[in-house]
């Protein structure tokens, strides 16, 4: 499945803008993270962009959410290393291999760096850095549905909690004018 035809899956299934936005922001964090643990670079992409592509579908039924994605990408020929990450993302998969661990961790951080640019005056991700997403880490009530449990599991894939907000924020810096932001 190339970048084009998974593309077009997701705008074939979800019609939300910022849910296709979260979208592509996995995407460039998968890809930035396949980068810095020489990994497949298209592959990990692919499991960014595609890993919500249920979301809508599954929205009223969470435990379906990663089942419908698995059919679909299934159906399109996806690659089953991705197919795997999905379900694990949502849980219903063990998370095994340095990708599923990675999408899974990725999730939640797209959110917390999306609410970190938006408190910001001018709402850009350029005018934020590492350490001002950190600083509201640890604030309950800012960004509540970013799961900091969840953000916290890149120790399972070797990276420290800044180390995996400053790669996430720079990858999301890259493509920030399809953001938005």
């Amino acid at each position: 499945m190339t970048r084009d035809e998974a593309l077009q899956l997701v705008e074939e299934h979800i019609k939300t803008k910022n849910l296709i936005k979260h979208m592509l922001a996995a995407e460039a964090i998968l890809a930035r993270l396949a980068q810095e643990f020489d990994q497949d670079e298209d592959t990990w992409r692919l499991a960014g962009l595609v890993h919500d592509v249920d979301y809508e579908q599954t929205q009223h039924n969470p435990e379906e959410h990663g089942l419908k994605s698995a059919e679909i990408l299934r159906e399109y020929g996806c690659p089953e290393e991705v197919v795997h990450a999905v379900l694990a993302h949502a849980e219903k998969a063990p998370r095994e291999s340095l990708l599923d661990k990675a999408l899974y961790a990725t999730d939640p951080l797209t959110g917390l760096i999306v609410a970190a640019a938006l408190i910001h005056p001018d709402k850009k991700l350029a005018s934020i850095d590492a350490q001002f997403i950190l600083n509201r880490y640890g604030e309950k009530s800012f960004a509540r549905g970013a799961n900091r449990e969840t953000i916290a599991t890149c120790q399972d894939f070797g990276l420290d909690l800044p180390e995996f907000v400053a790669l996430g924020l720079e990858a999301m810096q890259g493509i920030s004018k399809e953001l938005g932001l």
